[in-house]
């Protein structure tokens, strides 16, 4: 069934919804074959009636072999949580430190559950400040900005290409990330 655009030419409609094991298995068995390469053409020659979109999303997130299923485990976890510390939403970088995780995953374990522990985990330590007393700090700047500031301008030059290590050696190449989280520690000296 076709419906008709302003102009009166017939525009497809395309299936939405939930994927069937049909059209998982077809979309399989055509990129096994072809390749995953030009996504409107393999939603077309496949035999299947959806967008190249939804074919992409379906294969990179759900179909491809290589990816890990199950709970995130607490190691995993950690690095989401440092990553993010590190490079904010940008979550197909925080997946590709992740083998087998897909973007959407991460985002929506960040979504639904680590975001929720960082909030519960703020309130908490507002909650004790108060219990403790203790006048807060009005206007204090954490981490190289508020020692730049009070060291007059602080230029830091490292390595970029060394400091930003995306290799896949080790388990999952934290080095470069906890390089990153030493330099809060670091203090910046001026001449």
């Amino acid at each position: 069934m076709a419906s008709k655009n302003v102009k009166g030419c017939a525009k497809k409609v395309y299936n939405k919804g939930a994927w069937t094991e049909e059209e998982d298995r077809k979309l399989a068995e055509y990129i096994e074959v072809h390749g995953s390469k030009k996504w409107k053409t393999i939603a077309t020659k496949s035999g299947l009636n959806r967008c190249g979109k939804s074919c992409r999303l379906r294969w990179l997130n759900y179909l491809r072999p290589n990816i890990k299923r199950g709970n995130i485990s607490d190691e995993e976890e950690d690095l989401i949580l440092r990553l993010h510390k590190l490079l904010g939403n940008r979550w197909s970088l925080i997946a590709g430190r992740l083998p087998g995780r897909t973007d959407n995953e991460i985002k929506n374990y960040w979504n639904s559950h680590l975001s929720k522990k960082i909030d519960q985990k703020g309130k908490q330590k507002a909650t004790s400040m108060n219990e403790e007393s203790t006048p807060p700090q009005k206007n204090v700047e954490v981490g190289m900005e508020a020692r730049a500031k009070e060291n007059g301008d602080v230029e830091v030059t490292f390595d970029v290409d060394d400091f930003f290590d995306f290799s896949t050696e080790g388990t999952y190449g934290l080095e470069w990330v906890n390089n990153f989280l030493e330099l809060d520690d670091v203090e910046c000296v001026t001449e």
